[in-house]
């Protein structure tokens, strides 16, 4: 330390013993003789690791890229859909329709039993404490493991059968099916005919479209299903629909519902439509045949 200005001034260097010199990298201990260890698990094990992670996330996003995910129709919260959870979520979804896992019960099937199966097996390490790694000589851990797999596929198969029952029931085909229906449509009537013929025009006109129940429609609830177009975006085509149904029908169908979709009176008097509107619409919906 120099305490002035004076060039001949002794200068005197305080340091810290406390502090170590640096030697540099360390290179880590041959494990090679001893029993049971292989390497250094920092930085050598977990550098591997990372990766082995990094190749798999790059082959994730690879995938993710090649096919984008396909947009659905335009969300519709009047219509009438059965809710489904993805697939890993499956097993939980059908335990909470068991009577023990929901209504005053729910906290159990919400909080207690995925509690009970997930503390299990994060308490396996320290109950099953053997360094036998033979599945067959661990019970404890064992046990667990094939305990929750079974619930965990059973719960999974039997949700999925049950969604199967109740699309079947309700007369309801789910959106992907009817997406990809549709898109085999339009190949089909794009690429259609003998070679040589153009391309057959869909028949997808709309009759009457002057008529005042047209402009009733374009208001009412009806569109936000069967689309301004009557091709259907959640709900069937209206296309030819006087084809298949009367005005009384079609008058029935509105205030009762048909398969799956509810009764849509109440919710076109709540959007402002009178009655007088809605016998206009129906009137016109009669009109529409093919």
């Amino acid at each position: 330390m120099a305490h002035g200005p004076k060039s001949n001034e002794k200068i005197v260097y305080v340091g810290d013993s406390r502090v170590r010199k640096s030697k540099g990298f360390i290179t880590p201990p041959d494990y090679t003789s001893y029993p049971g260890k292989s390497e250094a698990f920092i930085p050598n094990f977990l550098l591997k690791e990372w990766m082995v992670a990094v190749v798999a996330l790059v082959g994730v996003l690879c995938l993710v890229m090649s096919d984008p995910a396909p947009l659905g129709y335009p969300a519709n919260p009047m219509a009438t859909v059965i809710p489904m959870p993805d697939w890993y979520f499956l097993f939980m979804y059908q335990l909470l329709k068991y009577p023990y896992a929901a209504g005053d019960f729910v906290i159990v099937g919400t909080m207690l039993v995925p509690g009970i199966m997930f503390g299990a097996l994060i308490l396996a390490p320290f109950l099953d404490t053997g360094k036998e790694r033979r599945f067959y000589k661990r019970p404890i851990a064992s046990s667990i493991m094939l305990v929750t797999l079974a619930a965990v596929t059973y719960l999974t198969v039997f949700s999925w059968h049950h969604y199967q029952l109740e699309l079947k029931e309700k007369g309801m085909v789910p959106e992907h099916i009817k997406r990809e229906e549709e898109l085999h449509a339009q190949k089909a009537a794009a690429g259609g005919g003998n070679k040589g013929e153009a391309p057959k025009k869909a028949a997808s006109a709309i009759v009457a479209k002057d008529d005042p129940g047209y402009e009733v429609f374009q208001k009412s609830s009806c569109i936000q299903c069967h689309g301004g177009d009557l091709k259907g975006k959640i709900g069937p085509t209206l296309i030819g629909i006087g084809d298949k149904h009367p005005k009384d029908e079609l008058m029935k169908i509105v205030k009762e519902g048909i398969g799956g979709m509810g009764a849509q009176y109440d919710a076109n008097k709540n959007l402002g439509l009178s009655d007088a509107d809605i016998d206009k619409m129906v009137s016109w919906l009669a009109l529409q045949k093919k």
